[in-house]
């Protein structure tokens, strides 16, 4: 399987986590969730991530759902995310997941990190704990892990850790932030790979400013490599009508504690996993809420055909 480097680009999707409706893990609908994936054209896949529920899964659980993807996915890269309160936690799930053949791993700094010293000695640590030969993504997410890292944070976490290959970029407002990474980069900095999320809110305005392509789970993945293509190949006012055909459910999906019951419910719902439960905590969509999704999708179908 293909490692992730600085050159790495595309659509890297964040995968959900299927269960059964008794809440065990669902392998089956993990093996069709993943082949939705790479038919709706994903260059890559993202699993145990913050909106996989990795919290809520077991070691075990982990190990046998990256197993399953990694497995069924010999030519693609996938991603998994390490993130653990302890390096251990953080060195074992590395070491099982490169050895079954992950092209890299994903690690999010914890909420205890309040300066620049602390957040560049911690990822000091992650890449001594995992090998300077492990791909590494940072995930750059304040608006969920509370810590802000500054752009000249961020250059020299690069400079100093060559194997941190890409930056998966969720600050918000951050637009300004791709421009002076890149702009750093210009400057003589090595480069980075920067793929984007936030489920896609941000997507075509993201890819203009320099990012290499979208790494976030919106229940559509069509539309995140369809405007990636379209991007990439200068053909932004098409990038644009096509997103903003989408763009009322990429907004119903950015409430909080709601975007993954959304992309449970659309999945479950086109037969793509067997059930759209969540595991506690959390709960699936309400009667009402279900109906405004039915709405936006109708609508979204009424302006795709109007594109075509």
């Amino acid at each position: 399987m293909p490692l992730i480097s600085s050159g790495s680009k595309g659509v890297f999707v964040i995968s959900a986590t299927p269960f059964t409706e008794s809440g065990a893990l669902d392998l089956a609908s993990a093996d069709s969730l993943t082949d939705h994936y790479v038919a709706k054209g994903a260059d890559g896949l993202t699993i145990l991530g913050m909106m996989g529920e990795a919290p809520k899964l077991t070691q075990a659980e982990s190990r046998a759902f990256a197993a399953r993807v990694i497995g069924r996915l010999p030519d693609l890269p996938v991603v998994v995310g390490v993130s653990a309160p302890g390096q251990a936690a953080i060195g074992e799930l590395s070491k099982a997941v490169m050895d079954m053949g992950a092209a890299g791993v994903m690690v999010a700094p914890p909420g205890s990190l309040s300066t620049n010293e602390s957040i560049e000695a911690y990822y000091a640590q992650v890449v001594e704990t995992i090998g300077p030969d492990v791909p590494l993504v940072l995930q750059d997410f304040p608006l969920a892990t509370n810590v802000a890292i500054s752009n000249g944070t961020l250059g020299r976490i690069f400079e100093a850790h060559p194997s941190i290959v890409m930056l998966k970029h969720e600050d918000w407002p951050g637009l300004s932030k791709i421009s002076a990474l890149r702009d750093a980069e210009a400057a003589g900095r090595r480069r980075t790979s920067i793929l984007c999320g936030n489920g896609g809110l941000f997507l075509p305005e993201e890819m203009a400013r320099g990012a290499d392509g979208a790494m976030t789970g919106f229940c559509f993945p069509e539309m995140m490599t369809d405007v990636v293509r379209l991007m990439t190949a200068g053909e932004t006012e098409r990038a644009h009508d096509v997103f903003e055909a989408y763009l009322p459910l990429v907004r119903y999906e950015q409430q909080p504690g709601v975007g993954l019951a959304v992309r449970k419910h659309v999945f479950a719902s086109q037969g793509i996993i067997a059930d759209a439960r969540i595991r506690s905590p959390g709960a699936p969509l309400s009667p009402q809420a279900v109906a405004e999704v039915e709405t936006i999708i109708r609508r979204q179908a009424a302006r795709l055909a109007h594109l075509s």
